[in-house]
């Protein structure tokens, strides 16, 4: 007899991020991916913003960092969003671009050698990596590692 219970239906609920400076963090996140603030907290030592689109709560900041993401520790390795398109990636490309972001690969591209579905990959001011893909219409670029998921940052 199995002790575990797989639920009939699971999906992701929300993200919650740590970041240095709330604010900052609100201006990018709703620019680049037109969040909405759905609540948000001023206390001192408790900042916090609940970021959602269309009723649905996405992401949650927490301003409770000293320092920019570690990709050396154990936690998150990247925070990745399907848009529709490869045309809309490319608008957030240029939002991104406006903003001084940091890319990890120039342009669009596609998540491995041969594959359609590919997009951006980019860090937020606090250096936690990101990536905006579409599902097709990556596929006329190389993929820029060729014996591992782009998606791996390496």
């Amino acid at each position: 007899m199995s002790a575990t219970a797989a639920p009939a239906a699971l999906q992701t609920g929300h993200i919650g991020l740590n970041v240095t400076d709330l604010d900052r963090s609100l201006d990018f996140y709703r620019k680049v991916f037109g969040f909405e603030v759905q609540g948000e907290g001023r206390e001192p030592g408790r900042a916090f913003a609940f970021l959602g689109r269309e009723g649905r709560l996405m992401v949650t900041l927490w301003q409770q960092s000293e320092g920019e993401y570690a990709p050396g520790l154990s936690g998150l390795h990247h925070l990745s969003f399907q848009v529709e398109t490869v045309e809309e990636v490319r608008s957030a490309e240029e939002v991104l671009r406006s903003l001084g972001a940091e890319f990890k690969y120039d342009g669009v591209v596609p998540h491995g050698e041969g594959a359609a579905s590919g997009g951006i990959f980019f860090t937020d001011p606090d250096g936690i990596r990101l990536e905006i893909y579409a599902p097709t219409g990556a596929d006329s670029a190389a993929a820029p590692v060729a014996s591992a998921p782009t998606c791996g940052f390496f």
